[in-house]
């Protein structure tokens, strides 16, 4: 069994950082930054595939009543949010500074938490999000490359992923999987980016892109939207096989992987000190997946 575990963690790694690296190469290579079209095509490719999959018995998935995926819509228009702020930002942001400032995301859920079901702290816990929080508060004065529209859609990205996150656990209770609860936001997310898309001035923007002919950009749209549905299974079965301290760890290895191969794969422009934050961020979320460890022994 213990084999089978590890299969299910590197295998979740691989299809984490080519899902992430394809994305960064279609955003900031060929330079497509029209997030409501880019992120519309891989959530009605998410939905499809998933809805397939799901009609040939190839997933477990119920059916959805109108009263659960009404109650999952704030969970939805956080997942919008999620994407389409996450896709600008790592349009500007190199991978590192991305995941340095994502990882701050942590503290909002546990604000959230604290506020509205007054969970009590781990001094350990507090510390791990101090220190991200403070790492993340800091990039930016040291970023050679500090664009301040970029750190303003990170900042929306990581209050979507808290906020998204502290919803999941207040909805613990429903009856909806985790699937289930995907599908309602690929559903949702296909139906505002579509409407958004001409209004953005993204519809007419791409008309114009230079690759949009291209073979390239062809074929890192197809593998970023299918990427994107493997890293949904992938992630479910990690969560379904390995408990949470251990979804937690590969996780975090599966950052720091992309964090180390990005060097190699895209132009970056770093400092000592933003290298700093970087490593300070990863250490405090070290940190907290040691605390999940400990509260649950």
């Amino acid at each position: 069994m213990q084999w089978k575990r590890h299969i299910t963690g590197l295998t979740f790694s691989f299809v984490f950082v080519v899902s992430y690296f394809t994305n960064k190469f279609v955003l900031s290579v060929l330079k497509f930054t029209y997030p409501t079209l880019f992120q519309g095509w891989q959530t009605f490719i998410g939905a499809f595939l998933l809805l397939l999959s799901g009609k040939l018995g190839w997933v477990e998935m119920s059916r959805i009543t109108r009263s659960a995926a009404l109650s999952w819509l704030p969970g939805s228009l956080l997942f919008v949010g999620n994407i389409y702020a996450g896709s600008r930002a790592l349009s500007r942001m190199d991978i590192p500074f991305f995941f340095t400032l994502q990882n701050s995301s942590h503290v909002v859920s546990y604000v959230i938490l604290k506020v509205v079901h007054r969970e009590k702290m781990q001094w350990l816990k507090l510390l791990s999000v101090s220190v991200m929080l403070v790492s993340a508060i800091n990039l930016p004065l040291y970023d050679p490359q500090f664009d301040l529209n970029s750190y303003m859609w990170a900042l929306g990205h990581l209050a979507c992923v808290g906020a998204y996150r502290a919803f999941q656990v207040q909805y613990k209770s429903s009856h909806l999987s985790d699937l289930e609860q995907q599908c309602i936001n690929y559903l949702f997310s296909v139906l505002l980016l579509a409407i958004a898309a001409h209004p953005t001035g993204d519809l007419l923007g791409a008309l114009e892109f230079p690759f949009l002919l291209s073979y390239t950009f062809h074929c890192g749209c197809c593998a970023s939207a299918l990427l994107g549905f493997l890293l949904l299974l992938a992630t479910v079965k990690l969560k379904s096989g390995l408990s949470l301290e251990h979804c937690g760890v590969w996780i975090f290895l599966s950052k720091v992987t992309a964090i180390s191969l990005s060097p190699f794969i895209f132009h970056m422009d770093v400092n000592a000190p933003s290298l700093i934050c970087v490593l300070f961020s990863h250490v405090g979320e070290a940190l907290l997946v040691y605390s999940e460890r400990e509260s649950q022994l």
